[in-house]
């Protein structure tokens, strides 16, 4: 996912950073014992990492009350088209359903697929090309009318319109229109706005959906809340993200953008039709705060009962809560790595060596520490793949002893590669990193140290975070800006190596704005093995590919991991039937949350 999805509260000066990394350390080793373990149990929590990849008080979570979230940041949007957070994909099934959904079960077991409105997983047939569903039966629109066939369609449809509603992602245009010929709803010329020959709606009731080739993802793409059905008569185009028309069991009461958010139940929603969702609160609220450091008091406090944005507690408010509240917190590995990333055209970084001289170079324990340590920080990340993708093999695959022998960098290896790479005496670079992200800051200032030992010389240009797209997404900018080592992060949108890396490693998805193949990788093998994997249906073949295709980027030197990031998520004393799920990355499961006693 970007942005929020390659999430984000990251960078301070490094010695703040170490200082509370420190911190960390004191309070991680101090919250051990079973005195601190215990502290939050007086108030009701369930215990430290109760709710990690297992259900915490499932039986408590009663009928009624209010499910109170806060956040530091707002949605990019609510609109199912438009939304990339991870967290908008998450609360979005509250009020939007789609063909098939995620399984809301703990662990692993959540990011396998199960049928949402539609009765049962696709009738898969012409070789991978065509899939069909039928629809239940009393799934309606929150005024009673009955979904149809047809508003499933208009909702996918909505992609295309990219000029009117852009930021979401474009799997379903990109495999269903290749080539681009279908202009989107609001160019549509058919008298039903209904043009796109990719989908049939032969009536209501089914849908069916052919591809041009074959893609073995096609389910999971599916599955994105930017396939959720649209109501024709109720799209308000660039506003509906203000107001979007709910098929889910909750419905927009209110909502000022970056202030607050009611959702009230849908008394038009039948369990009967819903398979996946509970709805165990009567009402949902979110507020929004500018100061992470109040929104982890409010939570802290019981104001709150979790954070939306799922990114973890600030430094003040996880050093507080591990010392104090260990019971009401989960320290989930998510499904994001944050890294560096070398430019190719970005001189010496064309070079291969120059890139390994970094790699090797780097205390990659002192890049850890920046980034909050093993507790809130992660495991020194080894390669490129999330422990959540198939295929993805942790720490045992770590082909430049990253968290072995070369942990804390290897400064002989290092300058052994700069004189390979024709920079005997080291080179001066720029390090890019978001100026809104505290720990990346950190995490460049950690680099910057590393690199001087061996003779790089590192100039950290602090951007304008809320512009990444027009600044690192475009390879004219960082060739311009001399940025030959970019800090950034990233996770699956759908948990396969298709929904981490195509856009990351694959050269189609280079682009002049926008892009995110930010180490301009143009590897016909790795090119090729995603070509591969598409077309292989079998869940053995497609695994094999997706590590494959991990040494291929490892092999290529294009990225330095720093971690495979954990989270400290707050879990209120009130919450019931609470689970983390590698379907969000590692993140609570929203949709079924309950409350122990209404509120």
């Amino acid at each position: 996912m970007t942005t929020q999805r390659t999430s984000g509260r990251r960078k301070q000066a490094l010695a703040a950073a170490v200082a509370v990394a420190a911190l960390m350390t004191t309070a991680a080793c101090g919250g051990g014992n079973s005195d601190d373990g215990d502290k939050g149990s007086k108030t009701g929590a369930a215990g430290f990492d109760a709710a990690n990849n297992k259900v915490a008080q499932a039986d408590l979570a009663k009928k009624g009350g209010t499910l109170r979230f806060g956040g530091a940041q707002d949605a990019d949007s609510w609109d199912t088209t438009r939304g990339y957070y991870g967290f908008m994909w998450n609360f979005a099934r509250y009020y939007s359903r789609q063909l098939v959904t995620n399984k809301t079960e703990p662990g692993k077991d959540g990011a396998t697929l199960t049928p949402d409105l539609a009765t049962g997983l696709a009738k898969v047939t012409d070789k991978g090309k065509t899939y069909t569903y039928t629809l239940r039966d009393g799934v309606t629109w929150e005024d009673g009318k009955p979904i149809t066939s047809k508003d499933i369609k208009y909702g996918i449809e909505r992609v295309w319109a990219q000029d009117v509603l852009s930021g979401g992602p474009v799997y379903l245009k990109d495999v269903l229109d290749p080539k681009g010929a279908y202009k989107g709803p609001y160019k549509d010329s058919a008298k039903d706005k209904l043009g796109l020959k990719a989908i049939d709606t032969p009536d209501d009731k089914t849908i069916v959906f052919h591809l041009p080739k074959a893609n073995s993802d096609f389910e999971e793409m599916l599955a994105l809340v930017s396939a959720s059905p649209v109501r024709q008569d109720m799209d308000t185009k660039s506003k509906y993200g203000l107001h979007p028309f709910s098929s889910g069991p909750y419905k927009f009461a209110s909502y000022s953008p970056g202030k607050d958010l009611t959702l009230v139940r849908n008394d038009k929603w039948s369990q009967a039709s819903d398979p996946i969702r509970k709805a165990y609160p009567d009402k949902i609220t979110v507020q929004f705060f500018s100061d992470a450091n109040q929104l982890d008091q409010r939570l802290i406090n019981g104001d709150l009962d979790l954070d939306i944005n799922q990114t973890g507690m600030s430094p003040q408010g996880r050093t507080t809560a591990l010392k104090e509240h260990k019971a009401n917190l989960d320290n989930p590995v998510s499904g994001y790595i944050r890294y560096a990333v070398f430019p190719q055209s970005v001189k010496p970084f064309d070079n291969i060596e120059c890139r390994k001289a970094v790699i090797l170079g780097a205390d990659h324990v002192s890049l850890q520490t920046a980034r909050g340590g093993p507790i809130a920080g992660g495991d020194i990340g080894t390669n490129m793949l999330p422990p959540s993708v198939a295929g993805a093999e942790g720490q045992k695959y770590d082909p430049y002893k990253l968290a072995g022998a070369n942990k804390s960098g290897n400064e002989a290896d290092a300058k052994a590669a700069l004189k390979a790479c024709g920079k005997p005496n080291g080179f001066k670079t720029t390090i890019a990193v978001r100026n809104n992200k505290p720990v990346e800051v950190a995490t460049a200032q950690s680099l910057q140290a590393s690199l001087k030992k061996i003779g790089i010389t590192a100039e950290i240009d602090q951007y304008d975070g809320s512009q990444t797209t027009g600044i690192i997404g475009s390879p004219a900018n960082v060739k311009k800006k001399n940025y030959g080592i970019i800090i950034m992060g990233w996770g699956p949108d759908f948990p396969s190596v298709q929904g981490f890396g195509l856009p990351l490693w694959d050269s189609k998805y280079i682009l002049d704005s926008g892009n995110s193949n930010y180490a301009l990788i143009k590897d016909k093998t790795i090119d090729g093995l995603f070509d591969q994997y598409t077309t292989t249906l079998d869940d053995a073949g497609k695994t094999k590919i997706s590590t494959e295709i991990n040494h291929k980027v490892m092999e290529g030197a294009y990225y330095l991991p720093f971690v495979f990031e954990k989270f400290i998520n707050w879990r209120g004393d009130n919450l019931a039937n609470v689970y983390t799920t590698d379907g969000y990355s590692g993140t609570y499961d929203f949709v079924n949350l309950g409350l122990k006693s209404a509120k």
